[in-house]
């Protein structure tokens, strides 16, 4: 790529969507119609633009690679909304086993009822029971309403006489926060604590990156879990939700600096999904988040498949260490008081992104004690791609130190993709099962249907395996 390569860009509001003009070094423009705000509009934009720029094509228009078939061991769950008001599924699932059987819950998004909770005796046949926070009924300081709202990641725990659910939510200040609820029964109701529990701090990136205040950025956290140990005492962990910061000001910073496109990118292709987003990130900074994920999925992909080059030129340049930090997510842990509603002591930083299959995020906590020890499973990378999967930690006290497997212990097959964000309960049998989310192939991403899957865990010392067959039975309900 050319010094002199470099998009211009003039967008406008049409309706409910935007036009855009795109034109590349002095070329002959291209107009591009958003009719909407959703994640199939971004999509299909952004391979329009690959097929007329030769920019990165969205991960879901590029073929597949070959993928190994499901193991036998993976048992779908729910393959299909059971439900009208379940508008993508059963994302982020967490699993609770009662004496009144099993319960599911899980993320919303952005749906106008937040959070189905779902009963099963069998595990194969599920009842909707309603919602954690139906219509009208949110938390007074969420934000609401069709892309607006963020409602994510919600799990239920059995706490002495009733039952505590931690969520993550968006402020009407645009932070993601951690938010309490309780209850007498899992079918609710649920009585929010009136408060985050958990809030993040604002992440400023504006002085570092040439002193635009637009590059001023709301932190925050995302992805809660409790766990309670033998002896009572209660954690809370949680993930600080960092990799939404950096990608808007790397595009700023290589607009500023176009040099550096060559350096962080090998592929053509990375190098002008680059440069374009250097060029829309004035315009994509005056959207909502996670529109401005959309616009920039292609420029998060190209640096992820580039991960290691891009963290090692910028350490190189000795600029931008704000960048660089943004891009090491911490999963975090603290005790909780008995009550539930604060944290106690200081938060450890008990995992981070230092794999390189798992990119620039580590997420999804679950903590389980097996065999006197403490094993965290968690997810890695990008969620909405086939390089998302789930992996494990161990350690011998909740806060860790905790040693990692080498790779992940669930990845993308040819029958499902991108499986993520685990809990544990006991199974039929009472051993111990992985529940998890997957997306069908050639699918993926926000408000996009995730099935609920299944899959035995075998604990061994310092390793967690996944046996080959289940012995509950095989039959599915879709």
């Amino acid at each position: 790529m050319g010094r002199d390569l470099s998009f211009e860009i003039e967008a406008i509001a049409q309706g409910e969507g935007s036009r855009l003009s795109v034109r590349l070094s002095g070329g002959v423009p291209r107009t591009y119609d958003l009719p909407g705000a959703e994640y199939q509009h971004y999509t299909r934009f952004l391979a329009e633009l690959a097929a007329d720029f030769g920019t990165r094509l969205p991960h879901l228009e590029q073929e597949r690679a070959q993928r190994d078939s499901a193991p036998p061991s993976w048992q779908p769950l729910l393959t299909k909304n059971i439900h009208p008001q379940i508008l993508s599924g059963y994302g982020d699932p967490a699993v609770l086993k009662t004496d009144q059987g099993y319960w599911l819950v899980a993320t919303s998004n952005d749906a106008p009822d937040a959070f189905p909770i779902l009963q099963s005796t069998d595990l194969l046949h599920w009842q909707h029971r309603g919602f954690v926070f139906a219509e009208g009924k949110l938390p007074e300081w969420t934000a609401q309403g069709r892309h607006v709202a963020d409602f994510w990641a919600p799990e239920m725990i059995r706490a002495d006489n009733e039952y505590w659910l931690c969520f993550t939510a968006r402020t009407r200040n645009n932070a993601l926060a951690i938010g309490l609820a309780k209850s007498a029964d899992p079918a609710g109701p649920w009585i929010d604590i009136g408060r985050p529990l958990i809030i993040g701090e604002p992440a400023h990136l504006g002085a570092a990156a040439g002193g635009d205040p637009q590059l001023v950025m709301t932190g925050g956290v995302i992805d809660s879990h409790l766990f309670t140990d033998a002896d009572g005492q209660r954690y809370i962990f949680w993930k600080d939700d960092r990799n939404g910061i950096w990608p808007a000001p790397l595009a700023r910073l290589l607009r500023q600096h176009p040099h550096l496109i060559r350096g962080l990118f090998e592929e053509e292709a990375d190098r002008r999904t680059a440069a374009f987003a250097a060029a829309i990130v004035a315009w994509a900074q005056g959207r909502r988040p996670m529109e401005r994920f959309f616009l920039l999925s292609t420029f998060i992909d190209a640096a992820l498949g580039s991960w290691g080059r891009v963290k090692r030129v910028l350490l190189d340049c000795g600029v931008e260490s704000e960048i660089l930090e943004a891009m090491t997510t911490p999963i975090r842990g603290q005790r909780l008081a008995p009550d539930g509603l604060s944290v106690c002591g200081d938060a450890n930083i008990v995992l981070t992104n230092d794999l390189d299959w798992e990119g620039h995020l580590v997420e999804g906590p679950f903590v389980t004690r097996q065999n006197g020890r403490y094993w965290m499973f968690y997810a890695g990378n990008d969620f909405g791609t086939p390089a998302y999967g789930i992996s494990v930690a161990v350690a011998d006290h909740p806060l860790g130190p905790f040693a990692k497997q080498s790779g992940p212990l669930l990845k993308s097959t040819r029958d499902w993709t991108a499986p993520g964000h685990a809990s544990v309960a006991p199974g039929l049998d009472g051993q111990p099962q992985l529940f998890f989310h997957a997306f069908h192939p050639g699918t993926g991403g926000y408000n996009a249907f995730r099935a609920l899957l299944t899959a035995p865990l075998r604990f061994e010392d310092d390793q967690v395996s996944i046996p080959q067959q289940l012995s509950s039975p095989d039959r599915t309900c879709s």
